[in-house]
């Protein structure tokens, strides 16, 4: 599925960043319950004969590759055993199959929900976290995020070209960011994109590159209260950003919940103002799994009980119930 780079630190913590593996698209409407629905029922789709996926899906070799990648970027496919093919996840599944919550992406919470899970894969891709948990500016233009880029990986110890940056930085762009022509018109191509519907960045206006020769577009984080993303959304997130935590500690202060990397306040641009409103109504949210304490001396989230994320996924899509 391209290149996985391992980076380790001053810890023992191995990162392995994607760069590669998109072929250059960005994921697509249609891709993602198409290969669950082929997958429930033919582990060997992307097996060694590219062709069976080629004819059954009804898009060429790279193309292929790339949404087996996008599938297994959002957690809705997993390996089965070596040589057994793949299958879908419990939550692809759930998610997408024909008796799904969400079969054909309509609800505007499956595409905030697939955006979370691309940006806290285990093995993330790198555009991901370095812009949305390492980018401290609300804006950005594509000269100074190649720039950083390029020193990022430097320090890194990789050897990685310009042109595989630009290209990773692109998908990223145009996963949020319709493309459009020099008359302002969007391309028709760039619609299928389903997580440009989030409006998660916004163009801003243009600006003098970074080599002083020319001006070039600049895109923004809509940063806000976000009300499309619901209480159940939230929680949902929070216990998966919970779990991922090492220390298993009943307990995460305010600041952790809104900026560490990875927390659903910073993979989803919320505002403080947002998260601290969601906070204090998630004990009656999570029917008592999470409690918000806000004292005068400390703000913290306490996990009261443990929620399976099943639970906590269908009460995304049945909140009446």
């Amino acid at each position: 599925m391209g290149a996985s780079d391992t980076e380790t630190g001053g810890n023992t913590k191995t990162v392995n960043y994607r760069f590669t593996g998109h072929d250059t698209f960005h994921c697509r409407y249609a891709w993602l319950p198409k290969t669950v629905r082929l997958l429930a029922g033919d582990p060997l789709l992307f097996g060694n004969k590219d062709d069976v996926a080629m004819r059954r899906i009804g898009v060429g070799k790279n193309m292929v590759q790339s949404i087996q990648f996008w599938a297994e970027a959002t957690g809705i496919i997993e390996p089965i055993e070596k040589g057994k093919g793949m299958r879908p996840t419990k939550f692809g599944m759930d998610l997408l199959h024909r008796e799904g919550h969400d079969p054909y992406l309509e609800n505007e919470e499956t595409l905030w929900l697939l955006h979370w899970k691309i940006a806290t894969n285990p093995e993330p891709l790198f555009a991901w976290d370095f812009l949305l948990n390492n980018w401290h500016r609300r804006d950005f233009a594509k000269s100074e995020v190649i720039e950083a880029f390029q020193k990022e990986v430097q320090r890194q110890g990789r050897k990685l070209s310009t042109s595989t940056l630009e290209t990773h930085f692109e998908v990223f762009l145009h996963s949020y960011m319709p493309t459009r022509s020099r008359k302002g018109e969007v391309l028709e191509d760039n619609l299928d994109c389903p997580l440009i519907e989030l409006r998660l960045l916004l163009s801003s206006p243009d600006r003098i590159s970074r080599d002083g020769g020319r001006r070039e577009p600049t895109y923004s984080y809509r940063v806000d209260d976000k009300p499309e993303i619901s209480d159940e959304l939230f929680i949902y997130c929070l216990n998966e950003f919970w779990n991922s935590q090492p220390t298993g500690d009943k307990i995460l202060d305010f600041r952790t919940v809104s900026v560490a990397a990875g927390s659903p306040g910073q993979i989803f641009k919320l505002s403080e103002k947002s998260i601290r409103e969601r906070l204090e109504r998630i004990d009656r949210e999570s029917r008592g799994a999470f409690v918000f304490e806000d004292t005068a001396v400390l703000q913290q989230v306490r996990r009261v009980r443990t929620a399976t994320p099943e639970t906590l996924l269908h009460s995304i899509y049945n909140k009446h119930n």
